[in-house]
């Protein structure tokens, strides 16, 4: 990071399919743009209660199984967000916020990159491995493979790792976040969010990294 990197707030839940379909989206702009651009990820509530989401919004439409063929559906195209058929079929998370707990906690005690790859790892366990990340025992071991985990349970058990996080919902809600993924960049003046293609990401990135919002004006 330099000091006059774009900084980017990256609201995500770990659990919608369009942020794992992202993620190369966000891979790519990082590779390209290199210490230039920095994303602050962060977590949203969208899957807190995934039952009622499931009923509400896919009762008339085959309920799990109706939203499980959705997900693989959208991920179809894409080739870096593979989808195993147990997601939502059998695998039922009923919740994403234990994950954003404990990504949260490995951030205080590890730090935020190694939040951003736990975050990743997370996402593998579901959408490849359909692991149920929604159970906080499987979140953890996923952590005890990676980290210490005296210094996460240490944040989870004194009640940081739920402040950081309630912090980060608060924030959401604060700024109007619509979705996952969401891209608030050049101090909110700015939200993509939704299925956001590269390229286009990738221009309104660019054209504020070479033309930025607070250079003095021609007019």
């Amino acid at each position: 990071m330099t000091k006059n990197s774009l900084v980017i707030e990256y609201y995500t839940d770990v659990l919608c399919i369009w942020a794992w379909i992202a993620q190369r989206r966000v891979e790519e702009v990082l590779a390209e743009n290199g210490s230039n651009v920095l994303f602050q990820h962060r977590y949203l509530d969208l899957f807190g209660d995934t039952r009622t989401r499931i009923f509400e919004q896919w009762e008339s439409k085959g309920q799990y199984q109706g939203f499980c063929d959705h997900v693989c559906g959208a991920a179809a195209p894409f080739s870096s967000a593979p989808v195993n058929p147990e997601c939502w079929s059998r695998v039922r998370p009923h919740t994403s916020t234990n994950a954003h707990l404990v990504i949260k906690a490995v951030e205080l005690a590890e730090g935020q990159a190694a939040a951003i790859d736990f975050a990743l790892t997370v996402r593998k366990a579901f959408f490849i491995d359909a692991q149920d990340i929604g159970d906080l025992r499987i979140v953890l071991d996923l952590a005890d493979q990676q980290f210490d985990l005296a210094g996460v349970n240490e944040s989870i058990n004194d009640g940081t790792a739920i402040a950081a996080l309630m912090a980060d919902y608060q924030r959401a809600k604060l700024q109007g976040i619509k979705g996952s993924p969401s891209y608030v960049i050049d101090n909110g003046r700015q939200t993509l969010y939704g299925n956001i293609g590269y390229r286009v990401l990738y221009a309104n990135i660019n054209e504020l990294l070479r033309h930025p919002a607070d250079e003095a004006s021609w007019c």
